[in-house]
């Protein structure tokens, strides 16, 4: 078994949440190793269905160490909500099974805020962000001005951090949005009220990391979003702030050292997106309006509903390339049950020539999707457990993904359950 990171291919929300439960009965430690709360990893077990935004999706596998990576930013109310709706379900959720890296960055009550400030300040302009504050937490670190879970093992350092964050905000944030000053009191007892929960699973990642490794436990990675959310190669500035692809695992984990063996990038069997952004081929009429409900496509951190389209293999292709993907899982293939034809994007117009290339950010918007047309399957197959009794018309299809993108697809998925989905032989 060697160590693995579950990615997504395209632009978030294909089903990393799904496979990192499926696959991580076989692993000794899963690491979130970037993003926040901004993120919404469905899972559907025995115990039922479960949106997960922080905790990492090994969390339902009693024998599997969990951990919130460095690279991750962490809203401290929004994890103990989390952590005590898991246990009201009979979810262990103790410090033997979860762990924070002491070097993860902490989302205060001003960072959401600051997303809602700067979000009206663009007006038609916005990025659509989660408004999770995911963005200004990840700026103050940058600034060196953040908090960090660390910080709150140690009382002279939490109040000295936050007081050289709270002065900078209301010197220079805060005059620029037009609002009154924040209360640095408030703000610190607000951290004290969940410190005190959450001091026990602190941790320095690198010391569990090193001790796994040299003993042989194997590690599975787990990553938020997709390639195409990216902050240096995706479609910027419509990304996240972090980094989601495979490559940046190591160094998001707390061992940067580590070695990642097998990327399994998740592919969703149609497209879809949330937020603002280019998005060739959205479908904006009846046909779009039926494929978002028939895959129930709202976000599971904030409820939005998702653009959708057909899948976009130029994208895909893209995503694969950056992941470095060794294998893929295609999901929701039940959800294209019933379309009588199965359009599949296999190329862009681009001032008058088609390409195969993803484009740079602005030459997206005047990008108009070549279509491929398969045969559809009409009939159910969410009941189907194994690939050689699917219909001829969906083996077609994923046959046909997999040799557009070079890259073998072992995992097909027919629904959210755990045995919905199959591995090829």
């Amino acid at each position: 078994m060697a160590n693995c990171a579950i990615v997504g291919v395209n632009w978030g929300d294909e089903g990393k949440g799904r496979m990192v439960d499926y696959l991580a009965e076989k692993y000794d430690v899963v690491v979130r190793y970037q993003g926040g709360n901004n993120a919404g990893h469905t899972i559907v077990n025995a115990l039922g269905e479960f949106k997960l935004n922080l905790i990492p999706s090994g969390i339902f596998r009693p024998q599997t160490l969990n951990l919130l990576g460095p690279g991750t930013v962490v809203d401290l109310a929004h994890l103990c909500g989390e952590m005590d709706a898991l246990r009201a379900r009979g979810v262990s959720v103790g410090p033997e099974h979860f762990k924070i890296s002491d070097r993860a960055v902490v989302v205060l009550p001003i960072h959401p805020n600051e997303d809602k400030l700067e979000e009206k300040r663009l007006g038609k302009a916005h990025f659509g962000s989660t408004l999770r504050g995911i963005a200004p937490a990840y700026a103050d670190r940058a600034y060196k001005k953040a908090l960090r879970m660390g910080d709150l093992l140690d009382e002279g350092a939490l109040e000295r951090q936050l007081q050289r964050l709270v002065a900078w905000k209301n010197e220079v944030y805060m005059p620029g949005y037009g609002c009154p000053p924040y209360s640095y009191e408030e703000l610190l007892a607000w951290v004290r009220r969940y410190a005190q929960t959450l001091r026990p699973y602190i941790c320095n990642a690198a010391t569990i990391l090193s001790e796994a490794t040299a003993q042989g436990r194997q590690i599975l990675f787990e990553a938020q979003l997709g390639a195409l959310r990216d902050l240096d190669y995706g479609i910027y500035p419509y990304t996240s702030s972090s980094s989601p692809l495979a490559a940046f695992a190591p160094v998001g984990c707390g061992l940067p050292s580590v070695k990642v063996d097998r990327v399994v990038g998740v592919v969703k069997a149609y497209s879809t997106c949330v937020g603002e952004g280019p998005f060739v081929g959205e479908l904006l009429d009846e046909t779009g309006v039926r494929l978002r409900e028939a895959g129930r496509e709202y976000g599971a951190a904030t409820g939005r509903p998702r653009r959708v389209a057909w899948l976009d293999l130029v994208a895909s292709r893209y995503g694969v390339m950056l992941q470095g993907a060794t294998e893929l899982a295609l999901t929701k293939l039940d959800v294209l049950s019933g379309f009588a034809d199965i359009p599949v994007c296999v190329g862009y117009r681009l001032d008058g020539r088609v390409t195969g290339d993803f484009p740079y950010t602005p030459a997206l918007d005047r990008c108009e999707p070549v279509y491929e047309t398969m045969p559809g399957w009409q009939c159910d197959i969410s009941g189907i457990r194994r690939y050689e009794e699917l219909p001829w018309q969906t083996r077609a299809y994923v046959e046909r993904i997999e040799k557009a993108l070079d890259c073998p697809i072992p995992f097909v998925s027919v629904g959210p359950e755990r045995e919905s989905l199959m591995e090829r032989s």
